[in-house]
């Protein structure tokens, strides 16, 4: 299906007059929710914006088989408001001793639609994660044959690299070779930070795509240390160089097919945030499209802003467009600073602030 018959079915969507634009639900194609009382206190703020979500399996211990999926997705859907018609979609955590067979039944059992690798110690909770992807090439021979997407934490892990240069290194190291020896796999670049990681995916799409989160479209490394150090900014990968930033800006509104979301979001107790060892990740989920329209808008491209949110990853993973539409108004508004857990808080990106953005509602 092409991206104008996509447009064509999505007839009341992207529609952006007198500061409104209506677009066709998105997805998430990058959540972290967690488990127990965080997952109940952070889902209600993805499922008010979007349909369906990419839900990472690194969890303690992680979801390496259907079984386990299938539990955590029954979790997930028993935490959802009532109403709520948001859909997890379940992916598995790939581990050196990762076993064809179970892959192939999850995925043709409709259990998991993709498998994520991580490099063993990449990020949080990554350390069952593959220490060498040749370990895992009959898992992604099969997956290739499936069709099934690899979702890719791509960062290497040596110690001898610069943190700010994991992602690059990796491209080059890592997922250049990986692409050669399965050249049919289909692959998603997940949070995309760099200018590498935007030309390999341009130069590679179809079968290469990449998210890109919202924080990484407003915040430098600069911003790690403005008035202090900023851990509630802290992610892996690590925010870069403002040149990069702009070009994932750049990315995302260039109406380039292979871009889509991905928030990331990613939330920690705010005890794991501020301590001695800080916890990698940013909980943006409550505040996700209120920044991506809001980059859209700064670019002049509100008119591609339906593509990157709510066609390009359906198209991508073989889904169909969601029904019904969200609508966003160029309105000031304003999320909570953080977030009860239990007896401590996640505290919010941009939470406090005054967004330019609000959503307005959603409509069937």
């Amino acid at each position: 299906m092409s991206l104008d018959h996509l447009f064509d079915i999505a007839s009341a969507a992207s529609r952006a007059t007198n500061g409104t634009i209506s677009i066709r639900r998105p997805d998430d194609w990058h959540i972290h929710l967690r488990d127990g009382a965080m997952l109940r206190a952070v889902l209600p703020f993805t499922e008010a914006q979007f349909a369906r979500g990419i839900i990472m399996p690194n969890l303690v211990p992680p979801i390496t088989t259907a079984a386990e999926a299938t539990a955590y997705r029954d979790r997930i859907l028993s935490a959802r408001a009532p109403g709520s018609d948001f859909k997890p979609l379940m992916t598995c955590y790939l581990t050196d001793d990762a076993r064809p067979d179970e892959l192939e039944r999850g995925f043709v059992e409709g259990i998991w639609v993709a498998a994520k690798l991580y490099p063993a110690g990449a990020t949080t909770n990554a350390h069952s994660g593959v220490s060498d992807l040749k370990r895992i090439d009959p898992v992604l021979d099969r997956m290739e044959r499936l069709g099934m997407p690899l979702l890719v934490h791509g960062e290497s892990t040596d110690p001898q690299v610069d943190i700010f240069d994991r992602e690059a290194v990796f491209i080059e190291n890592a997922l250049i070779p990986l692409m050669a020896r399965h050249q049919g796999l289909k692959i998603v670049f997940e949070h995309a930070t760099t200018v590498e990681a935007v030309d390999v995916v341009s130069s590679h799409a179809p079968r290469l795509a990449a998210t890109i989160t919202p924080h990484h479209l407003v915040i430098n490394r600069t911003s790690l240390f403005q008035g202090g150090l900023r851990p509630h900014l802290y992610c892996l990968p690590v925010a870069k160089r403002e040149r990069h930033r702009l070009a994932l800006r750049r990315a995302i509104t260039s109406g380039a097919e292979c871009f889509f979301i991905g928030t990331d979001t990613a939330p920690h107790p705010r005890n794991r945030k501020q301590a001695d060892c800080c916890s990698a990740g940013v909980f943006a989920g409550a505040t996700a499209l209120q920044t991506y329209v809001q980059v859209f808008d700064e670019e002049g491209a509100l008119d591609r802003f339906e593509a990157f949110a709510a066609l390009n990853g359906p198209k991508f993973y073989g889904l169909p467009v969601n029904a019904g539409t969200i609508t966003l108004e160029r309105k000031p508004s304003r999320v909570a600073a953080a977030v009860a857990v239990d007896d401590d808080e996640v505290v919010v990106f941009r939470g406090g602030e005054s967004l330019p953005w609000s959503i307005a509602g959603i409509a069937p």
